[in-house]
């Protein structure tokens, strides 16, 4: 859900905008734990450890196609290949 203004809040009954508010904090949660999950990546690609990072990169292309419906983008482990 895209996020809504201010009029539109006040607009809303207390019970919908409880929901909101839920709603987005499950999502800042969810990008929070992707970003971990990118930093993770960096991590066992750079210290050599390349099959654990292979394999957190295929789980976060999962979740972002399969449960986020968004598209995947490049993680550190595909951009930093050699």
């Amino acid at each position: 859900m895209a996020t809504t203004t201010r009029a539109e809040r006040s607009r809303m009954s207390s019970d919908m905008r409880e929901v909101i508010d839920e709603l987005d904090k499950y999502k800042q949660a969810s990008e929070d734990g992707l970003q971990l999950l990118d930093w993770c990546i960096g991590y066992f690609h750079g210290c050599g450890k390349k099959g654990i990072a292979k394999s957190l990169s295929k789980n976060r292309a999962y979740i972002r196609k399969n449960l986020m419906d968004r598209p995947e983008e490049a993680t550190p482990t595909q951009s930093t290949e050699e």
